[in-house]
């Protein structure tokens, strides 16, 4: 006999929040930059709790962890899942909820003593926040075959240690090949991180796509000098090539307008000193929109107008490209998909694009995929205050069910 499944919300709060003391930090945050300790920690808590519910575990060559619950019929499974690593000032939510409600699921239908047609996955992707390693959603980029091993062994951090070596170092560079679990369907549940769904007063988001994503360093050469005694036509001051990019990527955005945004996120200045010209600087340039034909203009701008003050201060720069990613357009049956169960459900879904990244654009390249997104309190995340309402992360998770059922019962 099987009753109908329903999430345990009680157990998903308690496990999020206990995943949140893994690399907890002051303000109720975490910090589990991907690869480190407390990312080991945090994935051996969770691959723990997936083996104590019977799923069989298969962890890859990149790290990307699946634990599958068998259906009544092999072949490809209806996947879900999203990431554990975080960001410096991670919240306690990114990520780890679309991990959790999707082990939740399987709970549930365990609970209730069903058996789908086919199997679930649920599954978490290695270095999403690109925190650590570039390019970010690697782990998924990779499992879908954009990324070779190779490359990705190779990124290296801040520290110049190589990726490749961390994931040997914390033990989770894994036997199967990437890709081995070629899912029928993905679906990944995801706080929206950003306002508009609270905005709007909706609970449910069904997201259409992912914003395209251009992420460059540059790095600016000038010649340090008194900062007294050099009068400001015979300077070449790498941070004022810096302040400039700053400003220039903020007027871009009010210039384009529509749906173009641009962040300058990292910015260290060389020797650093209140009266020294800077010799050095080194700062990072974030662009997204959702047309591609508008962000290779903001790209093609933004460099150019850095190149041109650089020239005019009479100052060398370089550019590297970190990450780019084209935008990503969902299926479209799947969003309706999720649509129709959240009215199912009572709520107004609101469509929209997702202004982050996610691993479910990687897991667009092969196969149909959707996400669902909940509200984010006053919008912030990789932000310690990082909200979600518990009612609000329980409703998330309902809909993800029947969305996964649907799927697997197909």
């Amino acid at each position: 006999m099987t009753t109908t499944p329903v999430i345990d919300g009680i157990h998903l709060h308690a496990r999020l929040a206990a995943l949140a003391r893994v690399g907890a930090i002051d303000g109720g945050g975490c910090a589990r930059l991907a690869l480190t300790d407390a990312d080991k920690d945090g994935r051996d808590l969770v691959v723990g709790w997936m083996r104590a519910q019977g799923l069989a575990v298969t962890v890859d060559a990149i790290g990307n962890v699946f634990a599958v619950r068998a259906g009544r019929e092999d072949g490809p499974p209806v996947m879900t899942g999203s990431h554990i690593d975080t960001v410096r000032t991670g919240g306690r939510f990114d990520g780890n909820y679309g991990v959790l409600a999707g082990l939740e699921v399987c709970r549930a239908f365990d609970a209730a003593g069903l058996v789908t047609r086919h199997p679930l996955c649920v599954a978490f992707f290695t270095n999403e926040e690109g925190a650590r390693f570039q390019p970010d959603m690697m782990g998924s980029l990779v499992h879908a075959g954009g990324l070779s091993l190779q490359e990705a062994y190779a990124a290296t951090d801040t520290s110049g240690l190589r990726l490749g070596d961390e994931l040997e170092r914390i033990g989770y560079r894994g036997r199967a090949a990437p890709g081995t679990i070629r899912p029928r369907a993905f679906v990944e549940l995801h706080i929206e991180q950003g306002p508009v769904l609270e905005e709007a007063g909706r609970t449910i988001g069904a997201v259409t796509g992912v914003q395209g994503i251009s992420w460059h360093e540059f790095v600016v050469s000038g010649t340090a000098a008194h900062a007294g005694t050099t009068p400001m036509r015979l300077r070449h001051d790498a941070g004022y090539v810096a302040a400039a990019a700053a400003t220039y990527v903020r007027q871009l955005t009010h210039d384009m307008g529509g749906a173009q945004v641009g962040t300058v996120g990292v910015s260290e200045l060389r020797p650093n000193l209140i009266n020294v010209i800077a010799n050095h600087a080194r700062f990072t340039v974030d662009l997204r929109n959702t047309d591609e034909a508008l962000l290779r203009q903001a790209e093609q701008r933004t460099f150019a107008a850095i190149d041109s003050v650089a020239q005019a201060e009479g100052a060398a720069v370089e550019r590297r490209r970190l990450a780019r990613f084209e935008p990503v357009v969902f299926d479209a049956a799947m969003v309706a998909h999720v649509e129709r169960v959240a009215r199912a459900h009572g709520h107004d879904p609101m469509r929209l694009p997702s202004g982050a990244g996610h691993d479910a654009q990687m897991m667009a390249r092969l196969c149909p995929t959707a996400m669902i997104f909940v509200p984010s309190v006053t919008g912030l995340s990789h932000n310690v205050a990082e909200y979600t309402a518990p009612a609000d992360l329980e409703a998330g998770a309902a809909v993800l069910l029947d969305v996964l059922l649907e799927l697997a019962q197909a």
